[in-house]
C-alpha cells in the first residue's frame, strides 16, 4: 500500500515538475519584451517616415518626364514656366493683362480669355497671356514656393515678354488669392486687377473670429480636415491625401457636392479640358495640387486685409476688382463682403443666383474685361 502511495506521489511530482519545465522553457529573458517593443516602434516610425514622404516630381524635359511641348521661359532661378498666348498680338494689343489660373488646372484654363467675344478682342485690342503655375502642367516645380514667389514669377514673365512697364492681372480662385500677393509685392506694374472668386484663407488674422469659423464649418467634413491638415501639419500633406481611410479633399476629387446648380449648368462649357487632362497633375500631385494647398492655407506673409490701397493717386484710373457669386458652395460669400467692408478701394460685384465657375456663363467674361478696362464699348 505505501509503495503504490509513493508510485502516486512520485507521478504528481513528475506531471508538475513536467510543468514547471514547460512554463519555464517560454519564459523571455530580461529586457527581451523592451527590445521587441523598441523593434516594433522603429518600425513602425520608418513605415511613417516613408508613408509621408511624397515621390519626386517628373520634371518636364528631363529623362523620366514628359516632354516639353509648350512655349517656356527660363526664370532668373533656373526654373522654366510654361505659358500660352490669346488675343491679338503684342505689338498691337492696346490693353496686355496676365491671367492666373485656379486650382488643378493649367495654361489652358484661361477662362476669361477663351469665353471672350471675338468683338471685344479685335475692337478693344486685348492681349492675354496665361501661364502654368510652378508644378503645374509644363513649368517646373518650385519647392521653395511661397506667397511672394509667384507674383515675382508673374513680373519676370510679363519683362520677358515685353508687356511693358504695367500690364493687367485677373486671378480665379486660387488664381484669385494670387492676385492679392501681386497687390502687395508688384503693385507698381499693375495697371488694374480683377479677382474672380478669389480662395480665401480661413485663418486670415483680419478676419472676426466668428465668421471665419462659421465659414470653415460651411464646407464638407472633408474639407474641413484636409484644410486643417494642410495649415497645422503641412508635413502631412502628401500622406493625408494619399491615404484611402478618409475622404481628403472634395475639390481635388472633383466631387460634385460641392457645385451650386449654376455650375452644373455650365459643366458643358468645360467639355475640351478633356484634351488636356493629363497634362495638369503630370508632374506629380505634391507639387501641383498639394503644393497649392500648403500655400494657399498655411501662414502667410501678410493680411489682405491690412493692404493700404496701392493706387491712391490715380483716382479712379487704376481699379481693383473683386466678384463673387452668391451662392459659391467653393467659398464662402460672407468672407468676400468682409473684406470688401475692411477694403473700400476694392470694386465689390456680387451676382445673386451665382456659383463658383460664373465667370463661363454668357457674357460674363465681356462685363468683366469691360469693367477693369473702364470701357463701355
Amino acid at each position: 500500500m505505501a509503495s503504490g502511495v509513493n508510485r502516486k506521489i512520485s507521478a504528481a511530482s513528475a506531471r508538475a515538475h513536467t510543468r514547471k519545465s514547460k512554463q519555464s522553457s517560454f519564459r523571455l529573458p530580461s529586457g527581451m519584451f523592451k527590445k521587441i517593443l523598441v523593434v516594433l516602434l522603429m518600425g513602425f516610425l520608418a513605415w511613417a517616415y516613408q508613408a509621408i514622404q511624397s515621390p519626386a516630381p517628373k520634371i518636364c524635359g528631363s529623362l523620366d518626364g514628359p516632354p516639353v511641348t509648350a512655349s517656356r521661359i527660363k526664370l532668373s532661378d533656373g526654373r522654366h514656366l510654361a505659358y500660352k498666348e490669346h488675343g491679338v498680338p503684342k505689338d498691337r494689343a492696346k490693353y496686355k493683362i496676365v491671367f492666373v489660373h485656379g486650382f488643378d488646372s493649367c495654361r489652358h484654363d484661361a477662362i476669361v480669355a477663351t469665353s471672350l467675344s471675338p468683338e471685344i478682342i479685335e475692337d478693344l485690342g486685348i492681349y492675354i497671356v496665361s501661364f502654368d503655375r510652378p508644378g503645374y502642367g509644363e513649368s517646373d516645380p518650385n519647392p521653395k514656393r511661397t506667397v511672394k514667389s509667384i507674383p515675382m514669377d508673374i513680373e519676370e514673365l510679363a519683362d520677358q515678354l515685353g508687356l511693358g512697364s504695367k500690364f493687367y492681372v485677373i486671378g480665379f480662385s486660387m488664381g484669385g488669392q494670387i492676385i492679392w500677393g501681386c497687390l502687395k509685392y508688384i503693385p507698381h506694374r499693375l495697371a488694374g486687377a480683377t479677382l474672380l472668386a478669389p480662395v480665401v484663407n480661413y485663418w486670415w488674422p483680419g478676419f472676426p473670429a466668428n465668421l471665419s469659423k462659421e465659414a470653415y464649418y460651411e464646407q464638407l467634413l472633408q474639407d474641413q480636415w484636409t484644410l486643417r491638415v494642410v495649415h497645422y501639419t503641412p508635413w502631412l500633406t502628401y500622406w493625408w491625401n494619399s491615404q484611402k481611410w478618409f475622404p481628403a479633399s472634395s475639390v481635388a476629387a472633383h466631387n460634385d457636392a460641392i457645385f451650386s446648380g449654376q455650375d452644373k449648368e455650365l459643366m458643358p462649357k468645360f467639355s475640351n479640358r478633356k484634351d488636356y487632362m493629363a497634362q495638369i497633375r503630370q508632374q506629380g500631385e505634391f507639387e501641383s495640387i498639394q503644393r497649392d494647398l500648403m500655400v494657399g492655407f498655411g501662414s502667410w506673409e501678410f493680411d489682405p486685409m491690412d493692404l493700404k490701397n496701392p493706387f491712391p493717386n490715380y483716382e479712379g484710373s487704376v481699379s481693383v476688382h473683386l466678384w463673387h457669386g452668391d451662392e459659391d458652395l467653393f467659398v464662402p460669400v460672407s468672407l468676400q463682403r468682409y473684406i470688401a467692408q475692411r477694403l473700400p478701394w476694392v470694386q465689390y460685384h456680387e451676382l445673386p443666383g451665382a456659383g463658383h465657375f460664373f465667370p463661363l456663363a454668357d457674357g460674363m467674361a465681356d462685363a468683366i474685361i469691360k469693367t477693369l478696362l473702364s470701357v463701355e464699348k
